[in-house]
């Protein structure tokens, strides 16, 4: 961790909103890969995987799981892994706060982890991989980017990311954020954007969603149609990614 990265992180934004977790919820099943335990939609045997990286809710929020599943439909094999080893952040809990919590769950050591799963893919006969990560989760994601262990990448509402991470990727990236995110605002963003831009060697695609929040995507009220219709763009915007990059020969 570079010094004062937590307390970057420490404002309400990441920690609103937070889903009503359920072990059992999505269409796909619980799998062990690479030592953790995983959520898994798709079909059996696909040789393209999305590995979804959560944020600091974990990997049993309905949201996310209804992500996968979607994605799934897409024919993809998507992978949900449990990073924060059954440990996500409590909101209800004063004695252990986001700073505190955050000194358990590394974003960099969740980054080892992740490495070890697409290994373990890989030997499982999956020929390309994409990974997405939300908030905590895109810092991961980010760091996978920098090596060549993805194909492709996309980053939502991100928490931590710098413009020295940016500088650093190697694969094809897109990132979604948010106009109203003080973590991640859009001055920031457009600096991610010029990077990008001045990189031929990457392609990259920077959108900053107009009036929506941090979590968007995941943490999205259900009841409201304007936030449904923002995490439905955003969650097309990730699978049109996967798609140009591991499933190119569809868009011929």
């Amino acid at each position: 961790w570079r010094e004062g990265e937590r307390e970057k992180m420490s404002g309400a934004e990441c920690c609103e909103n937070p889903p009503t977790l359920s072990p059992r919820c999505g269409a796909g099943h619980i799998k062990e890969i690479g030592g953790l335990d995983c959520y898994v939609s798709g079909p059996p045997g696909c040789s393209l995987a999305i590995i979804l990286v959560s944020d600091i809710f974990g990997y049993e929020a309905p949201n996310l799981r209804k992500l996968a599943d979607k994605l799934a439909a897409g024919g993809f094999c998507v992978v949900v892994a449990d990073f924060l080893h059954g440990d996500p952040f409590q909101p209800g809990n004063p004695e252990r706060p986001i700073q505190e919590w955050l000194k358990n769950h590394s974003p960099d050591n969740a980054a080892e982890e992740a490495k070890t799963i697409i290994d373990n893919l890989k030997r499982r006969a999956v020929s390309k991989i994409a990974a997405v990560g939300f908030c905590w989760g895109a810092k991961v994601v980010v760091e996978l980017a920098k090596p060549d262990y993805l194909q492709a990448a996309v980053v939502c509402h991100p928490s931590f990311v710098t413009v020295d991470d940016i500088r650093d990727v190697r694969v094809p990236i897109a990132i979604l954020g948010a106009e109203l995110d003080s973590i991640s605002p859009p001055a920031l963003l457009r600096q991610f954007e010029e990077i990008l831009n001045g990189n031929p060697e990457v392609d990259g695609f920077v959108k900053i969603f107009p009036n929506a929040s941090h979590g968007w995507t995941v943490r999205y009220n259900s009841e409201g149609p304007e936030a449904v219709k923002a995490a439905e763009e955003a969650h097309q915007d990730i699978l049109n990614w996967a798609v140009k990059y591991l499933k190119p020969e569809t868009l011929k």
